[in-house]
């Protein structure tokens, strides 16, 4: 008798202890449990997002700062941020051939032609700088187009075209260079300045952290209310919060981290600008709803009468246009050009840094942003591998296997949507 009393007050104690509990927690844990079981949710379906590359890019950070102190020092993590802006620049391009479901193979020679083009008209023939910057960003635009609008017209898949173009434009850089095949830029001048310079007011670096988190709280609120009006699925309130306080320790770590050495990187500045500007092309325009058209499917789209046309050569020239200021921004770190530009692994090296963010193979999913969480996954192991004296050649099948399962990964996510009609 005395048990089932004890039993009874036992069970009859319970909800009143839960609800005891202060309101904060217990807000606190619904929120948890109900993330939790949306991302069980989007895994299921295939919806893995940025999820895999970033615990991709803590992996790669936690095991490098265990083997060198100094690879998490702000001197590291300044110099990576800069380093990452020349190839994150073509990767951004490349992400726009990628939503197509097709490949661009000549950017790594379209940045060579554009370096060589600027070196040549402002050392050698006077031009002033920013002339010869604008003309060399308009050959890579006009080299993309060319090529743009060949695939178009001809249907030659663009691997092939841009292939062509890869022999093409290589031959019209070296004819460029000359006998003499090395130019060496001025170190003060403009171009120099693009990866030399660095905001030494620390308020700039924060005035960047804040603008960025307040941007994305705007813009995932007008998102949230713009679908909500239409009956759509949208976030809430407290997860918008927390995706932006998350956002802010994150912006504001780096800002701290950047002012312990010589302050907010030019280059680093530009690069955001750019990527950000680009991703509004793509998700608030109406010819980036085109892409996406397009690339989830080409006779869709013709039947909703899209220009085909229009769109591909204009997806080609975007290509082309951040492959030459790719290309100007890494001869901008050696200040030189020579035959030797944007060759080697440099064009793998971008291919891999937009499937590696998340974009996909297929077409029709990837955004501006993917390609810069990639970049980083790449430029981070090289920094790794350069302070721990690691071969070249390690840092180059490690590099694979990363590639090699982020396309796994997204070969098998597309199944899964597929199985849940989502494809």
């Amino acid at each position: 008798m005395h048990d089932m009393a004890d039993n009874t007050r036992a069970e009859s104690a319970g909800p009143t202890d839960e609800a005891r509990r202060p309101r904060p927690v217990r807000a606190a844990a619904a929120a948890v449990q109900g993330w939790a079981a949306l991302l069980r949710l989007k895994l299921r379906a295939g919806e893995l997002g940025s999820l895999p590359v970033i615990l991709v890019l803590a992996v790669v950070w936690i095991v490098f700062q265990c083997l060198n102190d100094n690879f998490l020092s702000p001197r590291n993590l300044s110099n990576l941020s800069v380093d990452i802006v020349g190839t994150g620049l073509i990767a951004v391009g490349i992400v726009f051939v990628l939503l197509l479901g097709e490949l661009d193979l000549s950017v790594g020679s379209v940045s060579g032609l554009a370096a060589a083009v600027f070196a040549v008209l402002s050392v050698n023939n006077g031009v002033p700088e920013w002339l010869a910057f604008v003309l060399a960003v308009l050959t890579g635009t006009m080299a993309g187009t060319v090529q743009g609008f060949s695939f178009a017209k001809t249907r030659v898949p663009a691997f092939v075209v841009t292939l062509a173009g890869l022999l093409t434009w290589n031959g019209v850089m070296l004819a460029i260079l000359g006998s003499s095949g090395t130019v060496n830029i001025d170190e003060n001048g403009l171009v120099a300045k693009l990866t030399s310079y660095y905001f030494a007011d620390q308020g700039a670096a924060y005035g960047l952290a804040a603008l960025g988190t307040g941007m994305f709280f705007l813009s995932s609120y007008l998102d949230r209310r713009r679908r909500k009006a239409v009956g759509m699925p949208h976030r809430s309130l407290r997860g918008i919060g927390a995706r932006t306080a998350v956002l802010a320790l994150i912006t504001f770590a780096a800002a701290f981290l950047l002012n312990r050495f010589q302050g907010l990187p030019l280059a680093l500045l530009i690069f955001l600008v750019v990527v950000a500007g680009l991703d509004i092309l793509l998700r608030r325009t109406h010819y980036g709803r085109q892409v996406y058209a397009l690339g989830g499917g080409v006779e869709a789209a013709r039947r909703a009468s899209l220009s085909v046309t229009r769109v591909r050569t204009a997806v080609l020239a975007v290509s082309g246009t951040m492959a030459a200021l790719g290309g100007l921004f890494l001869a901008s770190r050696i200040t030189s050009v020579s035959q030797n530009s944007g060759s080697g692994v440099l064009l793998l090296n971008a291919i891999a840094a937009a499937l590696i963010g998340g974009t996909s193979l297929f077409g029709g999913r990837g955004t501006t942003w993917t390609a810069v969480l990639g970049i980083l996954v790449i430029q981070s192991i090289a920094s790794g591998m350069a302070l721990t004296d690691t071969p070249t050649a390690v840092q180059l099948v490690i590099t694979g296997g990363v590639l090699f399962a982020a396309v796994v990964i997204d070969s098998l996510a597309r199944r899964s949507q597929e199985a849940h009609g989502r494809a």
